[in-house]
């Protein structure tokens, strides 16, 4: 898989750490920044992860603020992204599997980088599920999205 790499200044001490992670998982980083610790805003990284997405440039996206909420909200503005903050394990594969989470957002000041590096590994070895129940509960997300949404 193609995978989209993204952070704040909060969450630059995990990116090299993710963006190895996800190599060593046999998957391509494509790499949108930030490249230091100075101050910047979330959503301008946010936006070039996520629109690597939506133009099929990438697969999923790996996006790191301090809290992983920020990043979080502003990721599931975005239509097409289906963004979850995860700082376990279990909610990075079942997100997956049973919702279809395209976007896993982590909070750097929140967790540890052993467990952020576990869920990351969690996240991408994930496939959904295509079980009838959750496929409906997907599709009936994806109605939501194209009610509620102005524009693509």
């Amino acid at each position: 898989m193609r995978i989209a790499i993204a952070c704040d200044h909060g969450g630059f001490p995990f990116k090299n750490m993710i963006m190895e992670t996800v190599r060593a998982q046999g998957h391509e980083v494509i790499d949108f920044g930030t490249f230091s610790q100075k101050s910047v805003d979330y959503p301008d990284f946010v936006e070039k992860a996520g629109l690597a997405i939506q133009q099929n440039q990438a697969d999923r996206a790996i996006i790191v603020c301090g809290s992983g909420v920020g990043a979080c909200i502003a990721a599931n503005k975005m239509k097409g992204l289906y963004a979850s903050i995860c700082h376990d394990t279990y909610s990075a594969h079942q997100g997956v599997e049973h919702d279809d989470m395209n976007v896993l957002c982590m909070g750097a000041r929140i967790i540890g980088v052993e467990l952020a590096r576990e869920i990351v590994i969690a996240f991408l070895h994930a496939v959904f599920s295509n079980v009838e129940r959750h496929v409906r509960r997907v599709q009936k997300t994806r109605l939501l999205e194209q009610k509620y949404f102005l524009q693509k």
